[in-house]
């Protein structure tokens, strides 16, 4: 054997699970998205569901530092206005929670977080993220869309006549699962980042997602 072959590459893969613990397989060197497909308590769901129906703007972003990993990340203010909604102690709790664990996993310092009421797709079109690891959820609407590997050309991302239009090659995250998505700043992960997209939005329809980015 030639000593100086290099190493194929390993096969990338998504990964889904009911337990929380399939998050860690996002750190393994051959997957790019990680799904934990968890139901939302129902008066969580009920939350999402009356702040979106109050169709008001929302757009918040917080950058959290996590020196301590025992401490609870600083959220307040967060979505501060709906705080008399029923269940806003149950959705702050929740955050609460996943911004820990994705601070926990990644040994992330420093937390972008966004939480926003979307009324139209912000990248409509398919694209990889220029990320190491970004957290997607969405508490209320229609989940994110990906593709599995090899759906489409990586060179024609952002062609909008090369995207697939056959519903059975879009995967779509549902409402209330926990999707990690590897991106292109992720070490070796470099030309292998999720290819996904924001899903289109009907005339009236909203979503409520979070994303949280690894800052540093």
């Amino acid at each position: 054997m030639n000593a100086y072959a290099h190493t194929a590459r390993p096969v990338i893969q998504q990964v889904c699970g009911e337990t929380p613990q399939i998050m860690t397989r996002i750190l393994d060197e051959d997957v790019n998205l990680a799904i934990w497909q968890r139901q939302l308590p129902v008066h969580i769901v009920d939350f999402g569901a009356l702040l979106l129906s109050l169709d008001e703007p929302l757009a918040d972003a917080i950058v959290l530092e996590m020196a301590d990993e025992k401490a609870q990340p600083n959220l307040r203010g967060l979505a501060a206005r709906f705080n008399d909604l029923e269940g806003y102690a149950g959705f702050i709790a929740d955050v609460s929670w996943l911004v820990s664990a994705y601070a926990c996993l990644l040994g992330a310092k420093r937390i972008g977080l966004r939480l926003r009421a979307l009324d139209k797709a912000m990248c409509p079109r398919f694209h990889v993220d220029h990320v190491p690891v970004r957290l997607i959820t969405t508490y209320a609407g229609i989940g994110s869309q990906w593709l599995e590997e090899g759906v489409m050309d990586r060179r024609q991302l952002g062609q909008p006549q090369a995207e697939p239009t056959q519903s059975a090659l879009i995967q779509q995250v549902n409402a209330g699962e926990v999707a990690l998505l590897k991106g292109e700043k992720w070490q070796g992960n470099e030309g292998a980042g999720l290819i996904h997209r924001s899903p289109a939005l009907a005339p009236g329809e909203r979503r409520l997602i979070l994303t949280l980015d690894w800052l540093a």
